[in-house]
């Protein structure tokens, strides 16, 4: 709805400009005849110029507001910047004209010029238009960023000091002074070829993606302003039109989780919009993994295992002896692989360890085949298994500081059982001690009972 409303206020304004234009080609016409003023004549040239090119831009914005499409993928903007550079060409052309007819009434000195009542008029008129419509273009343009309009805003109100000089001439022909008029059609040229030369400057970077002074140093502050973001790697501007097109990209410490780094990449594309929240800004963030200097070793051997596509280390341990480190861990490897290629897996894990860290002293990897998350397990129900049920339970509660015993579940897979038991502790209990009790009773169920595939215990309070 914005863009949209944004496209009609651009065209009516542009809009405006032409019907503008169509009035003051044809007042500066009919007195410029008249009167036989080439100053006058000069500007109902250069108003016939301004037609033309505010019926180019309003044509380019109406073309320009068309959405992306396949041949176009960054959008039809460009198309502003071209009526741009089209309207630069033809003021070029109109000056050329104007300055060759002024030395030429300089050298003949022939021509007669009247400066009466009308001449004054139509140009005082031509300077009220000309700000109006300046005013109004140079609003609408730093609203929504079209250069199109801003070209155009700049070109009137250029007008105006052309017209003011128009002026000056017309008077010192009422003085007796007839040559001045082409001196003056000359000063109105220049100011004009001047005017142009900027405008075809700029249009001419816009065309070849020059960035904008500044804009660089705004969004490199808008993205390194993230939390989350460790560097700045590169960013690349593209402007077109009345949108500018932002890719960067940005390292994000390797260990930060997969959703936080999406949500970190998201807060970027926030910043640099709300940076520029007067211009449309299209941005697209890359973010690249970056290996920080105060990663523990624990992150580093969690980094190397996830790189071979495997699931994170459990059970990692890291133990640090005379300035040594013994790293031991269980690793999970897919259902499916033979051991041998498990081995070889696990060996290169340890190759990357020792090359990564040069204090290791040596790593112990356990290697256990890797289960899916999800699993069709059949619940067992026979008189064998309550038996089984209640030997669980009178083998937890063999341990004194097993105060309970309750909720136990089995689940059966390929012959074998999934146990999972509830234990109740004296809540006074430190946590490090109930991870004793739960390990050592894990260990007593797998030697004790068969068959049995995975024991898992929950401890909670009494």
């Amino acid at each position: 709805m914005d863009a949209l409303r944004a496209t009609r206020e651009k065209k009516a304004a542009a809009f405006g400009s032409v019907l503008a234009a169509v009035f003051l080609t044809g007042l500066k016409l009919v007195v410029g005849l008249q009167t036989n003023s080439l100053g006058i004549l000069s500007e109902a040239a250069h108003s016939a110029l301004d037609l033309m090119a505010a019926v180019i831009t309003y044509v380019a914005i109406v073309m320009a507001a068309k959405p992306p499409d396949l041949d176009h993928q960054y959008g039809h903007g460009k198309i502003e910047n071209l009526s741009a550079l089209v309207e630069t060409f033809l003021l070029f052309l109109t000056c050329s004209w104007i300055i060759w007819e002024a030395v030429g009434r300089l050298m003949d000195q022939g021509t007669h010029v009247q400066a009466n009542v009308w001449s004054f008029t139509v140009m005082g008129v031509a300077i009220v238009v000309d700000v109006g419509r300046s005013r109004h273009l140079g609003k609408v343009a730093r609203k929504h960023q079209s250069q199109a309009l801003e070209a155009d805003a700049l070109h009137f109100s250029s007008d105006v000091w052309s017209s003011l000089v128009v002026i000056v001439g017309l008077a010192c022909v009422s003085l007796g002074f007839p040559w001045v008029d082409s001196i003056a059609a000359i000063a109105v040229a220049l100011l004009v070829l001047f005017v142009s030369y900027r405008l075809g400057r700029r249009t001419v970077d816009a065309l070849v993606d020059r960035t904008p002074s500044g804009l660089y140093e705004e969004v490199l502050a808008a993205v390194r302003g993230v939390e989350g973001v460790e560097e700045v790697r590169s960013i690349r501007l593209r402007p077109s039109g009345p949108k500018v097109f932002v890719d960067t990209t940005v390292a994000i410490r390797r260990t930060t989780a997969f959703e936080r780094a999406h949500a970190i990449m998201d807060e970027v594309e926030r910043a640099v919009r709300a940076s520029h929240h007067n211009v449309d800004v299209d941005v697209v963030v890359h973010a690249e993994p970056l290996e920080s200097e105060d990663e523990t070793v624990v992150d580093k051997v969690r980094m190397i295992a996830l790189k071979k596509g495997l699931r994170a280390p459990h059970n990692l341990e890291v133990h640090r002896t005379g300035g040594r480190y013994f790293i031991d861990f269980d690793l999970e490897y897919r259902r499916g692989k033979s051991f041998v290629e498990a081995h070889e897996v696990a060996a290169e894990i340890e190759r990357e360890i020792h090359e990564s860290l040069e204090s290791v002293e040596k790593v112990t990897i356990h290697l256990e085949e890797y289960q899916p998350d999800e699993v069709e397990l059949t619940e067992a129900s026979d008189r064998e298994v309550e038996a089984l049920r209640e030997r669980i339970r009178a083998r937890a509660l063999l341990d004194e500081r097993v105060l309970g015993c309750s909720d136990v579940t089995l689940l059966m897979l390929d012959g074998a059982y999934n146990v999972s038991v509830t234990c109740q502790v004296d809540e006074s209990t430190p946590l490090d001690e109930v991870h004793t009790i739960v390990a050592e009773l894990e260990s007593a169920l797998y030697g004790e009972l068969r068959p049995i595939r995975r024991v898992t215990i929950r401890a909670e309070p009494a």
